[in-house]
């Protein structure tokens, strides 16, 4: 027996169409001065007649992951790049991301002893928001750089003049992205056994000798599996989301779709699309356009919200009160997240709405040094999560997941850790075009404090309920 296809009637269809248009009457930030109108309007055309990035089967499919992170059956880690480069995106650095992702989630899974759901800030985070329109180096002022999708990093006006095709080739680059992606979590890179060895290099390291433990349960684990006739087979591909922040709407409006199983409205840029802190107003117009969308959608939450703030986003974005529709993505900073976030938490309760809470420990944490590097401290990283745990055990909720900027690679971009990376170390190796990001070896320090967290976590759940 086949399910019944429904396919929208045509006056339905366009009255759906038409929704998903009213955000251009909308107030509307963050979008860059395009030159050449019909230039942009004939990219427009050919983003609208080009595949999808992803599938609507496979958006469900993590609604309904994100439902049980939400009802804390499961864990959300999401990372990667702060902002992707048509540049980086080789075979060798998308590798070396969902190897590092595929690594913490190890750790998150045996530690906490739980599902983790694992999502790649990649395939689609060519878009910047900028502080300010324009930047100003000596004498000459230029437009600020958006990231690759939009214009070029170089300080000369040809670079920084916004140019419509460089959203096609966003698009070619994400899908070739989103090809290694699924190559590598479906092909046999991410067997068990692959990944366990990656961890044990990590765990012979001295500095991490705190971790060894751990790491030597890990390799008793497999062992023991292997010889009991566990079938590795199965276990030789992953589940592997990607999500991006939904920002340049000359992007998204011509990647979503119409759902002809369903007659709803996909975004089919990525998963998974989220609401940055500047972009969030309740009647603007990327909050409307998102609202009439079927994807998962998160909102980043900064120090200064309200609970009258979140319940609005709540009733616009949730409003059937859906579990995996929502995710409020924390970014309060390591001195405010214990004062601001528990009455948002404590507000979320009378809802009726069971939203993913995620932390994301590295945008409220932004530094300059001395010598004039963008830097995050990693203590201060280590601090908000540790504070985003103790705002949700204070008030009884679960802590549902994190949200980081990392890579794969051993750069220099944040202070500390147990490299002890100084502000002299920054200068060896920064490659970041916009915010640090924590190295391979950060990351994974910073998955077995989360495991430790999460432990901790169930231990209070298990006593609550018994």
């Amino acid at each position: 027996m086949t399910d019944t296809i429904a396919i929208p009637h045509s006056d339905e269809r366009r009255s759906i169409e038409q929704g998903l248009d009213a955000y251009r009457a909308l107030p509307i930030k963050q979008q860059p001065h395009w030159p050449d109108e019909a230039e942009l309007e004939r990219v427009r055309r050919e983003l609208r007649a080009a595949p999808p990035l992803v599938f609507a089967g496979e958006v469900d499919m993590l609604r309904d992951r994100l439902a049980a992170a939400a009802e804390g059956r499961a864990f959300l880690l999401q990372g990667g790049d702060c902002a992707e480069t048509f540049a980086g995106a080789t075979a060798d650095n998308i590798r070396n991301r969902v190897k590092t992702i595929l690594q913490m989630a190890v750790v998150l899974t045996y530690g906490a002893a739980m599902p983790v759901v694992k999502m790649g800030r990649m395939a689609g985070q060519f878009a910047k928001p900028r502080s300010n329109d324009h930047e100003t180096r000596g004498d000459e002022t230029l437009p600020a750089y958006r990231g690759d999708i939009v214009n070029g990093y170089d300080f000369t006006l040809d670079s920084r003049t916004a140019d419509p095709e460089r959203i096609l080739r966003g698009y070619h680059m994400a899908a070739s992205t989103l090809n290694l992606v699924r190559a590598f979590t479906q092909g046999g890179f991410a067997d068990l056994r692959q990944v366990h060895s990656w961890n044990k290099g990590f765990a012979e390291n001295p500095l991490f000798a705190r971790y060894e433990a751990l790491a030597a349960e890990i390799d008793r684990a497999v062992r023991f599996m292997e010889a009991a006739g566990a079938n590795f087979d199965e276990l030789k591909g992953v589940e592997f989301f990607t999500g991006h922040e939904g920002l340049l709407m000359d992007y998204e409006r011509p990647l979503t779709r119409i759902d002809s199983r369903t007659g709803l409205a996909y975004n089919t840029s990525s998963h998974f699309q989220w609401i940055g802190e500047r972009t969030r107003e309740i009647d603007g117009a990327h909050v409307d356009f998102f609202s009439r969308v079927r994807n998962p959608i998160g909102v980043k939450l900064g120090p200064t919200t309200t609970p009258a703030d979140m319940e609005a986003l709540v009733d616009k974005l949730d409003p059937h009160r859906e579990p995996g529709r929502l995710t409020f993505i924390t970014r309060m900073g390591a001195r405010r997240i214990r004062d601001a976030l528990p009455p948002l938490l404590e507000a979320s309760k009378s809802l009726e709405s069971t939203p993913l809470w995620v932390t994301d420990p590295m945008h409220g944490n932004g530094i300059t040094t001395q010598n004039g590097y963008k830097s995050r401290r990693f203590d201060d990283v280590v601090d908000e999560v540790r504070g985003f745990f103790a705002a949700h055990r204070a008030v009884g909720t679960f802590p549902g997941g994190i949200h980081v900027e990392l890579t794969g690679d051993d750069v220099t971009e944040c202070l500390g850790g147990s490299e002890d990376i100084d502000e002299l170390g920054l200068e060896s190796r920064y490659e970041s075009l916009c915010d640090p990001r924590l190295n391979h070896m950060q990351s994974l320090e910073l998955a077995f404090l989360v495991a430790e967290e999460l432990r901790d976590a169930g231990r209070v759940r298990e006593r609550a309920a018994g």
